[in-house]
């Protein structure tokens, strides 16, 4: 009998396998170039937007003294190179 029920599942897995992926519909209206290229156009004009405010934001801020030179300048924290 195991083996009659290890086939009934083998068979019933392959079949859920063999019908792909099983969701809800996808509404015609959202499937296409069309769309696409509107959410591109969209996400464009997010991103510009955002540009933009980041590049106010940037133009508000002090500039660095340019004149800063040696111990006055913010250097990174040493990295070990290698170990041993």
């Amino acid at each position: 009998m195991q083996s009659a029920t290890a086939i009934v599942a083998g068979v019933t897995m392959a079949m859920l396998v063999a019908c792909g992926v099983v969701g809800s519909p996808v509404p015609p209206e959202s499937v296409g170039v069309n769309p696409t290229i509107e959410r591109q156009k969209k996400l464009e004009a997010l991103e510009e937007k955002q540009n933009e405010a980041a590049a106010e934001a940037e133009s508000t801020e002090p500039q660095p003294d340019l004149m800063l030179q040696g111990q006055d300048v913010n250097l990174p924290p040493l990295q070990p190179v290698g170990t041993r």
